[in-house]
This record gives structure tokens, C-alpha cells and sequence, in this order.
């Protein structure tokens, strides 16, 4: 133990501390001895130095004998050398951080299934579809589409089964465009055509096939999006503009020619509802049509918080707009989600939009976060709510004072949630909750995509539980939670 001296008081500390302000004051030592010498510069001189030799009290601990002869004179090393002599036993906070994170990391002991029971689901009514397009069996995939749109069939995490489908039936036409596309100059001979043609010419043989006209637009609006990318509009090349109105004025005329038919297809709303980030609109009409999508099948998330992103000035819509909408879907699906609908609505919009989230309702907000969980408690749900609370809005400090202490307080959530509801870990959604959940992410690794959202999702889970960690304890997650156990 080292004790130093501070304002006339005698306190201990420890040998790291000490180093840490011996390095502090080392690396400061030139900028000191050069204002010195500038206001006193008859002091410190070589020749003073040299004619008045100083046998220092103490042995320096820079300086060493000889083995043999006389005294070897040796000069006091730099600041820089002095700094680098003793840097292996100075710890920095950042490296005590580091330490910790990674003793605690050995702690954690939780379930990371590859692939998910989502996962493993979605990929099944996916491939299904692609398979029967390669075969040319149409009126089966038709079948089976229909059939799952008629009964609103949803996943366990609440994705459409009937759009899944449609888009492993457009998967092939609409990959190859985009690979095509990944230079943003597509070479000579690319099928940027082929495929879709394809599609068009059974579209053709089909008249009056909703879901065929639905996965013929549905690729059009794909293919759009791969010519225009996530940027701004000025960085947009006139090419890709053009290539962009033209898909998405075809698919306007093929979503026309159906006039909404059948009316109690989900499906189909879905379809016009795509159509909106190709018009101009107005917000009244932007909000009634996702409004009748959402009353067809209120069980699927995705329309919901389209609905929130759309209603944000940015697109068509206003802070006070988005704000009636938001309650006015919590009264209409209450049944389903109870305030779980406002919470819905607000999920993106107040991630990418400080003033939204000034003016977010808080307590209707976690009041919904709180019947999300209770009515769908399945793992995709919690690995979602989780990795938005303590990622996305947990990253997404502004400086907007307003807004910053609202996600605060959405952040806090992120505790109760994998305490007392997680149970697995799935990589690839807290990956995407980093990015913000932005659509038409362009990924050049999936691996290390997923990879980059586990170290995320568990340096933060470690955090939630340092008390428990730093006592020893082992943090086992199990079918009913996490359980703190000695280490």
C-alpha cells in the first residue's frame, strides 16, 4: 500500500493509481519543461548542468552501475522512455473495462440456437415457394398461398406466411438483380430483365390470379429498390431514377387491374401499401390504407410500424398525425395487443426521429412493451425487445435533450426484459437492432454479421447483470430465465 497526500489529508492507494499519475505527469513533463526554458532561459542550461554535477540522494531507478571500473554515467531517460519503462503495469480504465468484460463474458452461459425455430419456419415456407416456381407449379404454389392468406397464417414471431411465400416465389428473379446490382453498375450481359419477363408472362397466362399479380408487382418494387439503394435522393444517379419509376409504375398498374379484389386479403392490402414510397401521397390516405391492412390482420407487426415510419414528416405525415394514429390503432387492436399497439406504431419512428420521441407518451409506450411481452412471450419477441431497448435506443443519443431522456428510460427497460423473460440468444436480430432495423440492408457477410450482433448482445447482457457477476456468481439461462449460481 502507497499512501499520498491530498489538500493536507493522508489517504491510501494503490500501486495502479499511483502509475496512472505518474504517466499522467510524465507525458506532460516536455510541454512543462519548454515553457520554462522560454521565460527563464539562463536556467537549465547545458553548461550548468555539466559544471555542477547533482549525486542525486536516492539512486534513480534509471540508473545502473557498471559491471566493471568506474561509475557508468548515464543520463535520466526521456518522458517518453520514462512513460514507456513503465507502461506494463499501468492499467488505463479501458483495459480494466476490458478485462472485466471478458472474465464476465465466461460468466454468461446462454443458448444461441443456429438456426432459430423462426428462422428454421420462415426458411420452410420460403423454399417451398421457390421450389415449386422452379418446377413451374403454379396452381400449387397458388393453393398454398391462398390458403395461408385466407386464415391470416402467421410464424410465431408474427411474419405473414402468405408473404413469405410470395417472396420466395420472386426470390430467384429478384437476388439476381441485386447481385447484379452490387457495383451499382450492372455489367452487359446481367439478366436484369429475364427474370422478371418470366414472371410477366405468366402473370399473362394467369389473368384474374390475385396472388400471381401480387408476386409479379411485389418483384417489380423489389427490383426498384435495387436500382435506387438506401441513400439519399440527390445521391441517386439518373439511371437508377429511371429504372426506379419505371418498376414502380408497372407495379401500380398491375395492383390497379386487381381493384382491391379479394376484399379480405391481407396480401393484397400489403401490396398497395408497398406501392406508397413510390407515390406522393397524402397522410390521410396513407393512414386508412394501412389502417385496413392492419384491421385484416392485426396480428402482423410489420404493417403497424410501417405505419408509424410513414406517418413521420419526413414522409407523408406529422408529429401530431402520428401521433393520433398511434392511439387510434391501440383502440382498434386492443383486443390483440392491449396498449401493445401505440408501443407498435412508435417502435421506428422514435429511433430515427428525435422530436418524435420528445413527444412520445412514456407511459402508454412501456405499458405496451409490457402486453407485447405478456401476449407474445415466444423467444424471437423477447431477442427483438430486448436488442431495441438496450441497442437501438440505447445507442441513439442525440443531444436533444427531450428526446435523449425518453430513450433513457426505454434503454432501463432492456433489464427487466432479459431478466425475467429471456431465455435465448438470437444473434442476427440484435445485428440488425444495431443498425436501426433498416430496410434493404446490404450485408457482404452473414456470418459476421451475426457475429458482430452476439458480442453486442453479450457485452450488454453482462452489464445488466455485473452485481450478480461481480460476486462470482455464474448466469445460467434456462427455459424459465436466467438463474444466478456460484461461479
Amino acid at each position: 500500500m502507497i499512501w499520498k497526500i491530498d489538500n493536507n489529508r493522508t489517504t491510501p492507494t494503490d500501486d495502479g493509481t499511483l502509475m496512472m499519475h505518474m504517466g499522467t505527469l510524465l507525458s506532460k513533463l516536455p510541454g512543462l519543461y519548454q515553457k520554462i526554458r522560454a521565460s527563464k532561459p539562463d536556467v537549465f542550461t547545458r553548461a550548468e548542468f555539466s559544471s555542477q554535477p547533482v549525486t542525486p540522494a536516492k539512486a534513480s531507478p534509471f540508473r545502473r552501475k557498471a559491471k566493471s571500473g568506474p561509475v557508468e554515467e548515464i543520463t535520466d531517460p526521456t518522458p517518453t522512455e520514462a512513460l514507456e519503462s513503465i507502461q506494463p503495469i499501468v492499467k488505463t480504465q479501458e483495459m480494466v473495462h476490458a478485462e472485466w468484460a471478458t472474465a464476465a463474458l465466461n460468466k454468461l452461459s446462454i443458448p444461441c440456437p443456429d438456426p432459430t425455430l423462426e428462422d428454421r419456419i420462415r426458411d420452410t415456407h420460403r423454399n417451398t415457394a421457390l421450389r415449386l416456381v422452379r418446377q413451374e407449379d403454379w396452381d400449387k404454389l397458388t393453393s398454398l398461398i391462398q390458403a395461408a392468406d385466407s386464415v391470416n397464417k402467421m410464424t410465431p414471431g408474427g411474419m405473414s406466411v402468405a408473404e413469405l411465400m410470395a417472396f420466395g416465389a420472386r426470390a430467384d428473379v429478384v437476388l439476381a438483380v441485386e447481385h447484379a446490382l452490387l457495383d451499382r453498375v450492372p455489367a452487359e450481359d446481367a439478366p436484369m430483365l429475364s427474370g422478371i419477363e418470366a414472371l410477366e408472362f405468366i402473370l399473362a397466362e394467369n389473368t384474374g390470379n390475385y396472388v400471381i399479380a401480387c408476386i409479379v408487382a411485389q418483384a417489380h418494387m423489389d427490383m426498384a429498390w435495387s436500382w435506387r439503394g438506401i441513400g439519399w435522393d440527390v445521391e441517386v444517379a439518373p439511371r437508377n431514377r429511371e429504372a426506379f419509376d419505371a418498376h414502380f409504375a408497372r407495379a401500380r398498374e398491375i395492383v390497379e387491374s386487381l381493384n382491391g379484389e379479394p376484399r379480405q386479403s391481407a396480401l393484397v392490402a400489403s401490396t398497395s401499401c408497398a406501392l406508397l414510397r413510390g407515390e406522393k401521397c397524402q397522410s390521410r390516405s396513407v393512414a386508412d390504407r394501412y389502417q385496413a391492412l392492419i384491421d385484416l390482420n392485426p396480428h402482423n407487426t410489420g404493417p403497424l410500424r410501417a405505419l408509424g415510419t410513414h406517418m413521420l414528416p419526413r414522409w407523408y405525415g406529422s408529429y401530431a398525425g402520428l401521433e393520433l394514429e398511434a392511439r387510434r390503432t391501440a383502440v382498434r387492436t386492443q383486443s390483440v395487443w392491449g396498449a401493445g399497439g401505440y408501443t407498435w406504431v412508435m417502435f421506428d419512428a422514435i429511433s430515427v426521429d428525435d422530436e418524435a420521441c420528445a413527444r412520445l407518451d412514456l407511459p402508454f409506450f412501456l405499458e405496451g412493451l409490457r402486453d407485447i411481452i405478456e401476449r407474445r412471450p415466444e423467444p424471437h419477441t423477447i431477442n427483438l425487445l430486448a436488442a431495441y431497448c438496450s441497442n437501438t435506443m440505447g445507442q441513439a443519443f442525440s443531444g436533444n435533450d427531450a428526446a435523449d431522456h425518453i430513450r433513457a428510460q426505454i434503454a432501463a427497460c432492456a433489464n427487466w426484459i432479459v431478466r425475467e423473460h429471456l431465455t435465448e440468444l438470437h444473434p442476427m436480430i440484435w445485428a440488425h437492432a444495431a443498425q436501426g432495423f433498416v430496410n434493404n440492408l446490404r450485408v457482404a457477410s452473414a456470418h459476421r454479421f451475426a457475429a458482430s450482433g452476439q458480442e453486442d448482445a453479450l457485452r450488454i447482457i453482462a452489464s445488466l447483470f455485473k452485481p450478480e457477476i461481480s460476486e462470482g456468481k455464474r448466469i445460467t439461462f434456462t427455459d424459465e430465465g436466467p438463474v444466478a449460481t456460484a461461479g
